[in-house]
């Protein structure tokens, strides 16, 4: 067997004739991670959407969770799924496109790429190119003189809508591609150093209170760094700065992906990076990597539309919380307390994805928060339930929000269990700033889930450590800032 795998939804879709290596379907692939044990295999993800929270979405999810190099990557499906996601690359692919033209390269509407080998003799470097951008299998660019670039927009294609010269051409760069190797992206310097916090002047319920944020700038400037404060108009601005702190709640889906991802573009360390945001906001994702590094969560069953819900009430038990993959602060969680109320609030979250998470219902009086910075504990707090519900955030009619009370303690005064599953779980994310929220309970300690964008307020999270936390915090931009400059000089 080779170290490549081909996912398909159907047979039909790339036959096992067609290709010396294993195809699969994307179905068997999600559910069934022991097919790999032991292996790190490169796969090439052929479904037929890649929409979000598609199988086909969840399949690279997966993949990434399970160590496999999987293309195309979530980061792609998301960047691709709407224009102002990769806008950044356009100038730089429409001056290819004018450098093939004006080399002699016909005039065409819109140019098929499969594994960065163009279809059209003449736009072999815009082919490499938007290849090199955007990791993925094949690709559509469609031309438009009257956009700045020239072009109008940039999308994903299907293989198994592929028919007759152009499947024989995408089946044998495939051929060509599978004898290589997925190389990483490059990343680019730095140019100055002062750093931009994100925020959003319209949340409620932000990371972190305009209070803080005034503290952390006051820390910041003590020790040289420059902070001034953006909004979500400010994507254009964002390269003037050497640093983004976000401090606006994350999703892949709204600006502050836009704002990380062009962070990265521009060589700039982030806090919350998109890696960190794909994987944190994704509670499908953070049961496959705790699960493979043995971690302990609770008892969780992954559902889709075709599961047997009463062999998985079953075996979780009553009640049952449900969520959705990407749900935040307490929002799309249920409590089922039977298997008629599992069925009804599970179909009613189908609506809006593909898979749900099941999990036992494991009550406490308090969860635990563990900051992790740099694969280090950062803080300490136990969050209470809001009086009189099973949550910390009670969410009611109307969009208020019921809080029960916190305690935070000095790192080594929490228990040292706590403190060790937290920071492991952090590892296998990165090495940037998250939380890390965990139950105590008599079969142990288990992990809820791990934040990307945990709230941190000078009263709160910092009652303990005071101006420290924010040193900490500018430290690590410091320090990425130094080694970049070190290397560019």
């Amino acid at each position: 067997m080779t170290d490549w795998v081909i996912l398909v939804e159907s047979a039909s879709d790339i036959s096992q004739a067609e290709t010396p290596h294993k195809v699969l379907r994307v179905s068997d692939y999600i559910s069934k991670p022991a097919l790999f044990a032991g292996r790190r295999p490169y796969v090439l993800n052929l479904s037929r959407s890649y929409a979000y929270q598609s199988e086909g979405y969840y399949a690279s999810l997966l993949g990434e969770a399970r160590g496999h190099r999987v293309s195309p990557s979530v980061q792609t499906m998301v960047e691709l799924s709407a224009k102002g996601l990769y806008a950044h690359a356009l100038p730089d692919l429409g001056e290819r496109v004018r450098e093939a033209r004006a080399k002699g390269a016909p005039e065409i509407s819109s140019l098929f790429v499969a594994f960065s080998k163009s279809e059209v003799p003449g736009y072999e470097k815009l082919a490499r190119e938007v290849s090199d951008w955007f990791r993925t299998p094949a690709l559509e660019v469609e031309f438009d003189e009257s956009a700045p670039s020239g072009i109008a927009r940039v999308r994903m294609m299907s293989p198994h809508k592929l028919k007759d010269a152009r499947r024989t051409f995408f089946l044998e760069a495939m051929a060509t591609y599978t004898s290589g190797r997925i190389s990483a992206p490059k990343t680019r310097t730095p140019a100055k150093w002062s750093l931009a916090v994100l925020v959003d002047p319209k949340e409620q319920h932000a990371p972190s209170k305009p209070a803080s944020i005034k503290r952390l700038a006051d820390v910041a400037a003590k020790m040289g760094v420059e902070v001034e404060l953006i909004e979500p108009s400010d994507l254009t601005s964002l390269a003037e700065f050497d640093a983004l702190f976000i401090r606006a709640t994350t999703s892949i889906d709204n600006f502050t992906y836009r704002f990380a991802r062009r962070a990265e573009q521009e060589g700039m360390p982030v806090i919350d990076d998109t890696h960190s945001m794909i994987r944190c906001t994704n509670k499908v994702y953070l049961k496959e990597i705790l699960e493979k590094a043995g971690l302990p969560i609770p008892r969780t069953e992954i559902l889709d539309e075709k599961s047997d819900l009463a062999a998985a009430f079953a075996v979780l038990g009553s009640p049952v919380i449900l969520k959705t993959p990407d749900g935040s602060f307490g929002n799309h969680m249920v409590k089922a307390t039977t298997l008629e109320e599992l069925k009804t609030a599970v179909k009613g979250m189908f609506n809006d994805t593909a898979l749900v998470i099941a999990q036992e219902f494991m009550p406490t009086k308090f969860d635990w928060r563990i900051g992790v910075l740099n694969g280090e504990p950062l803080y300490a707090c136990q969050y209470r339930m809001a009086r009189g519900h099973w949550q910390i955030v009670k969410h009611a009619p109307g969009g208020k929000t019921t809080e029960g009370g916190f305690t935070t303690m000095p790192v080594e005064d929490a228990p040292p269990d706590v403190v060790d599953v937290a920071v492991r779980a952090a590892r296998l994310i990165g090495d940037g700033l998250y939380g890390v929220d965990l139950k105590e309970t008599d079969k142990g300690v288990v992990i809820i889930e791990i934040n990307d964008n945990p709230s941190i307020d000078h009263d709160v999270e910092g009652a303990v450590m005071k101006d420290e936390i924010w040193r900490r915090i500018i430290s690590w931009f410091s320090t990425r800032l130094e080694q970049r400059m070190a290397r560019s000089g």
